[in-house]
């Protein structure tokens, strides 16, 4: 089941922190670049060192197969699209 739905920012971020878990398919669309990925880990903001909602991904790739942590707040002005696969569920979240 394929679910779309449009989110601002804010709203895609309070989305993932309370419904992403480790072990989903997150795949990050932002400026000209496609990141999916199994999710290993979520870290919350850090207020000292200004960092956003963090997300670490093992990258799915023939090519390229390594682990990188992405920091959604970096993302604000450039996140296009996320994809979030659970089990037999999918959504797909357009960022306004």
């Amino acid at each position: 089941m394929v679910e779309e739905v449009q989110m601002t920012y804010e709203e895609a971020v309070e989305y993932i922190r309370n419904n992403v878990k480790v072990r989903d398919t997150l795949e990050v669309s932002y400026n000209r670049i496609f990141a999916p990925g199994e999710v290993l880990g979520l870290t919350e903001e850090d207020e000292i060192t200004g960092e956003g909602l963090r997300v670490a991904l093992q990258l799915n790739g023939e090519i390229l197969n390594q682990s990188v942590e992405i920091d959604l707040a970096e993302l604000e002005d450039d996140l296009i699209e996320l994809r979030h696969i659970q089990d037999d569920k999918e959504i797909i979240i357009e960022i306004l």
